[in-house]
């Protein structure tokens, strides 16, 4: 018997091709096992009629644990007297309608962090140690399927030990995409404020590390973008952070060494500690337990995280304290992820810059969450969550939204999907607009999507409302204006005014929301008319 099979979903960059090929060999069957060019997966195995169906049962109920199946379809077929089982190379066809998506960035594993504190193993001490369960997918996927050709791994071709581990099918790193090591992958160096090499290698980011406890402040390249980053027990030091940057007042993000460490300073739930450690990693607001001084001002909490990367791990190494992990952004600009721009736009800012030379395919900021009343709350989402899908209770047909004006994102919408993009921000700046368009259009290539119709804000003046009507003509399908906000009031007929983070009714005009202040506030300004 021969069943030839597609699977949807999250598939690709999780170990699924490696887990099937052991799967069909521990079932005694034959064929192959391939990724397609919409992020599916094609399997054909042929075999045992019992044998077949016991595979596609096992194939649901022990998938990777990071993998997630969507849909199985399945043709049978007469046997063509195959002969053995094989993972083939990736094919660029598409398999069907149903849209596909590869994983999000995936926070370092604890086998990776073992190996590299391992003085026995030959990743000991080496930052960009990833394998099939952890490590940069969204971040560093330029097209699909998702093969290292495709990835900004392609420029580090793979010695022979890290090539005898893709090619077992034993090994954790089996056809892992950013499988690299310290001889064959990328790697680290610390710059001086002007952009001049100071070290390389462990020393470079064990320099940083002390750097950081000597008040010093520098700018980490992660994996979807830089931070900026300074001793967290440092007032004087935080408050230079945010006169270079122009945050007087916004509360910034931290990262500790270790749950411990997160213990020290904030109330942690088991909910909160669970989200924590998962391989999200996201930013998780807590309750404070001891203050800061210019961390988070006058406020009650403040966004933690852990390490989520073997870069930040090897910093806690010689760092004790924790630290201030803020995008590197100007106000309203997108966050900083080429090392050039960094050095330009930094220089002056920063004392140090800790890059690496693997390039960033897209930039994607931290996630942050919050629980309340012990259910999870996204405030940001993000890194680690982007781009896998939204699951909708109801069916849709395929739409693109392209937001409004601020903390914008664009949307994918495909049969009874949504899928978000990476968390944009204030369109008003040209540089946004650019983001906005680049992972737009990234998010309509990974999922194989073309829009029937394009949604934008109401408000005729927005960039976003520009450029959604462009789209619309330039692709020969309508764009349909959704208001976002209106006045609450029942007596109100209804108009608003709209001016960037607030309103005016001619109910109660003189009043607008100011989320910063948490309350209402006096405003006589007014701007222009929905």
């Amino acid at each position: 018997m021969r069943a030839e099979i597609r699977v949807t979903g999250i598939v690709q960059g999780v170990g699924f091709r490696p887990f099937i090929y052991r799967l069909a060999i521990a079932n005694a069957l034959r064929g192959h096992v391939l990724n397609l060019g919409d992020a599916g997966v094609e399997v054909v195995v042929e075999g045992d009629e019992n044998a077949i169906k016991k595979f596609i049962s096992e194939m649901k109920s022990k998938r990777p644990p990071l993998a997630s199946i969507e849909n199985i379809d399945i043709v049978w077929k007469k046997s063509e007297g195959l002969k053995t089982f094989e993972i083939k190379k990736s094919s660029d066809k598409m398999g069907g309608r149903e849209p596909s998506v590869i994983p999000p960035d995936i926070g370092i594993c604890d086998d990776c962090i073992k190996e590299i504190t391992d003085p026995e193993n030959r990743r000991y001490n080496y930052f960009f140690t990833t394998c099939t369960n952890c490590g940069p997918r969204y971040t560093a996927i330029k097209k699909l399927p998702y093969d290292r050709r495709n990835t900004t791994m392609d420029e580090f071709p793979m010695c022979e030990k890290c090539h005898e581990e893709y090619t077992n099918p034993a090994d954790r790193r089996y056809h892992a995409q950013t499988v690299a090591c310290s001889e064959c992958g990328p790697q680290v160096y610390l710059l001086d404020g002007e952009g001049r090499k100071v070290e390389s290698g462990s020393r470079a980011i064990w320099k940083a590390g002390e750097l950081l406890m000597n008040k010093k402040i520098i700018a980490i390249k992660g994996n979807g973008g830089f931070h900026l980053s300074c001793s967290a027990f440092y007032p004087d030091v935080i408050k230079r952070l945010r006169v270079a940057l122009g945050r007087m007042q916004k509360p910034f993000a931290l990262m500790a060494g270790s749950i411990e460490g997160i213990k020290s300073i904030a109330h942690v739930s088991k909910e909160e500690e669970m989200a924590l450690t998962s391989y999200i990693k996201p930013i998780v607001v807590l309750e404070k337990k001891r203050e800061m001084e210019e961390v988070a001002p006058e406020l009650h909490n403040v966004g933690i995280m852990l390490p989520y990367t073997g870069l930040h791990v090897m910093i806690f190494q010689r760092c004790s304290h924790p630290i201030v992990m803020t995008s590197a952004n100007m106000p309203g600009e997108p966050i900083i992820y080429r090392n050039e721009e960094a050095i330009k736009k930094l220089r002056g800012k920063v004392d140090y810059f800790l890059v690496y030379d693997r390039k960033i395919a897209h930039r994607c900021d931290d996630s942050v969450v919050r629980f309340v009343d012990g259910n999870l709350s996204l405030i940001r989402r993000s890194r680690g969550y982007v781009p896998s899908p939204v699951k909708l209770p109801f069916g849709t047909g395929n739409v693109l939204a392209f937001g409004a004006e601020l903390n914008v994102t664009s949307c994918v919408l495909s049969e009874g999907k949504a899928f978000l993009s990476p968390y944009i921000g204030n369109t008003t700046k040209f540089d946004t607009m650019q983001f906005l368009e680049e992972e737009t259009e990234h998010m309509l290539s990974l999922t194989n999507v073309k829009p029937d119709v394009v949604a934008h804000d109401l408000h005729p003046h927005f960039a976003t409302t520009k450029m959604a009507e462009e789209f619309g003509r330039e692709h020969g399908i309508p764009s349909v204006p959704v208001q976002h906000q209106s006045c609450p009031h029942s007596v109100c007929d209804g108009r608003a005014w709209d001016w960037g983070g607030g309103w005016y009714c001619n109910r109660w005009g003189w009043l607008r929301w100011r989320w910063q202040d948490m309350g209402w506030r006096n405003s006589p300004l007014l701007s222009r008319q929905i």
